[in-house]
């Protein structure tokens, strides 16, 4: 026992001795400029017994690990300099009062980004000055041993920063990064991918590489942030990645919170990806979990299932009643998006369009033409007439007065032709796109855009001489009304049941016409000649004004009706109701005005009938009453 504690304090005097500090003053070892942090250094003989010696084992650090100690230490107060660093100059100073490695310079070049963006500071200046290019200088020469997280930091940087890819530093950057995807955590790629998809889009080769990776990997995908971030952010450049991230998506519904489901639905929305499942499922956590959203939520929700055109009548009635009390303190855009997006998913909620119906009445300065334009467009598009409509449309009259110039010739149309619905149109707006010169400027056009604008200018034609007994003109040629509407239409269950009841109705093919094109720019799924005793009458010979070309010039017979059918599909009403939408109700009261007793035929009603004669009986009621409504009015 004393032998041993002999033995041990020997051993601690002979340590004392070698591990003493060198007698070569520190501040002789660092080049002047450089501020020095003392460090104990062993003497060269004695550093590889002193190592192994017992004194380490028994009294803890070894000349080695005291001079890691140090350089920790040293380490710790530089990255504390670049952390706390509130300007550039700061941090480039850095390099001129410490040795920094490349891990410490790619650092302070991250920190000068991110001060730059946010103090949004000139980068040029800061990519021109010799202490950033020294920085460089020093990544560069061993970017091999920067670290996985530091090195794609370092490159977001450099892309903030503004510095040319043809630079050979950058290029060496982007290379290693390149050569390091396989090591690279999945975080730090989906990180990467983003920044990449934002900067530099689907041409980067780069970003290309890692979504390859990414596609590789997605079994790694843990977390709703990460599966919300890649598809909204990096999903639009690779749909395999993207079939991938639904499914993920789809088996997290559960997870995600209200903000969550308004990033994915609307990276669904821009990339027009209709995923039913995974709607569903988002809808339906959204209704159970979730009763409170806040206004940006609601918007861009009923914004997304708009423009995806995907039907869930829970959530809409949600979205309508929690935003009824927004509306107030909504802005325009934020009102117009609102009301569009419920008119394009056919959505009527009449608390909610009265609301916005009075924002309009008491923010008329606020409200600009456009705006208006889109509220009325979408009242139109639903039928929707507000409780206070005398107010409501002066207000509209004196807002457009002298305003109709600055639109653009199809908001004008769509305007005018939407005051048509409504019943609502004067006559300085049908002069204005029922002038010769207005349908001059789209004479000739053939697309799809254009042929829907000459067909939306012949209804307003016909909402001038049917609806409109003080219009004097002008009104469109005899050729535009031809020429309008002349598109072939889809062959559905409806269309083709009913015209087979109509031959048993009939009798004979000279006793009525099918698909009847109208100058009206209106179609009639049928139409018959019927006499007093509601007997049908050969159509040959007699005058028929509502055609393009008749084939008669006889008058009808005392007593005689022209009947017309209207077949309603599921699409001409609004969603979950019996009320037809704007363009069926004005289609119909316009085949009225011009002389036909009109039989509405709706999907809802005749495909519940199971044989032709139970079908052919009903067309013949439905006759009979309309004749009988008529003599009764």
């Amino acid at each position: 026992m004393a032998a041993r504690l002999v033995r041990r304090c020997c051993w601690r005097h002979f340590a004392a001795v070698v591990s003493a500090p060198s007698a070569v003053p520190a501040s002789l070892l660092v080049s002047a400029g450089k501020v020095v942090i003392a460090r104990a250094l062993p003497q060269a003989p004695f550093a590889s017994f002193h190592a192994s010696s017992p004194s380490s084992w028994a009294d803890g650090f070894s000349v080695k690990e005291r001079v890691e100690d140090n350089g920790n230490r040293e380490h710790k107060v530089i990255s504390e300099l670049i952390e706390t660093a509130t300007s550039p100059q700061e941090l480039l100073q850095l390099n001129e009062l410490h040795s920094l490695n490349s891990n410490q310079a790619s650092l302070v070049i991250t920190q000068l980004s991110r001060l730059a963006a946010e103090k949004n500071l000139e980068t040029g200046s800061i990519l021109q000055d010799e202490r950033f290019r020294q920085l460089i200088v020093i990544t560069d020469s061993q970017i091999s041993q920067v670290w996985n997280n530091t090195l794609v930091n370092l490159l977001k940087s450099l892309y903030s920063l503004g510095m040319g890819s043809s630079r050979g530093e950058m290029q060496s950057v982007e290379h290693e990064v390149l050569w390091r995807l396989r090591r690279l955590s999945f975080r730090q790629l989906t990180s990467l991918a983003e920044f990449l998809a934002l900067k530099q889009g689907k041409d980067s080769k780069l970003l290309n590489e890692v979504i390859k990776k990414l596609e590789l990997r997605w079994t790694e995908l843990e977390g709703t942030k990460t599966v919300v971030t890649l598809m909204s952010k990096v999903g639009h450049v690779s749909p395999a990645l993207m079939d991938r991230l639904e499914d993920k998506a789809l088996e997290l519904a559960e997870q995600f919170n209200p903000d969550d489901i308004r990033k994915i639905t609307l990276a669904l929305a821009y990339q027009n990806r209709r995923s039913v499942p995974l709607l569903r499922a988002l809808s339906y956590h959204l209704i159970q979990k979730h009763s409170e959203l806040s206004l940006s939520v609601l918007i861009d929700l009923i914004f997304a299932y708009g423009k995806l055109n995907f039907h869930q009548p829970q959530v809409f009635q949600k979205i309508a009643t929690d935003l009824h009390p927004h509306v107030s303190t909504m802005t325009p855009l934020e009102v117009t998006r609102c009301i569009r997006s419920f008119a394009l998913l056919k959505w009527l909620n009449l608390p909610l369009f009265e609301a916005i119906a009075q924002y309009a009445l008491d923010n008329t300065r606020e409200l600009s033409v456009p705006h208006l334009c889109s509220i009325i467009l979408s009242f139109a598009r639903l039928n929707f007439q507000p409780s206070g409509s005398e107010d409501f449309f002066s207000m509209v009259h004196e807002k457009l007065q002298g305003q109709l110039d600055s639109l653009d010739s199809h908001l004008l149309t769509d305007l005018v032709w939407s005051l048509c619905v409504l019943q609502q149109a004067k006559a300085p707006y049908l002069q204005k796109v029922l002038a010769p010169n207005f349908h001059a400027q789209i004479q000739g056009d053939q697309s799809l855009k254009a042929q829907n604008l000459r067909l939306k200018l012949v209804h307003i034609n016909a909402a001038a001489r049917l609806e409109s007994p003080d219009y004097q003109g002008p009104f469109l040629p005899t050729e535009a009304l031809s020429a309008a509407g002349q598109g072939g239409e889809k062959v559905t269950l409806l269309r083709s049941s009913l015209r087979e009841a109509l031959a048993g109705l009939l009798g004979s093919k000279d006793n009525g016409r099918f698909d009847v094109r109208t100058v009206y720019g209106w179609q009639i799924d049928a139409e018959m000649l019927v006499n007093s005793e509601n007997k049908p009458l050969p159509l040959k010979g007699f005058a028929a004004p509502h055609l393009p070309h008749s084939e008669g010039t006889q008058p009808l017979p005392p007593g005689a009706r022209r009947v017309a059918f209207l077949r309603w599909e599921f699409p001409s009403f609004s969603n979950r109701s019996k009320d037809l939408l704007g363009r069926s109700v004005m289609g119909r009261r316009h085949v009225q005005a011009a002389g036909f007793l009109v039989i509405d035929v709706p999907y809802y009603e005749f495909l519940d009938l199971k044989s032709d004669r139970q079908r052919t009986a009903y067309l013949k009621d439905k006759l009979s009453k309309a004749v009988a409504q008529e003599m009764a009015n």
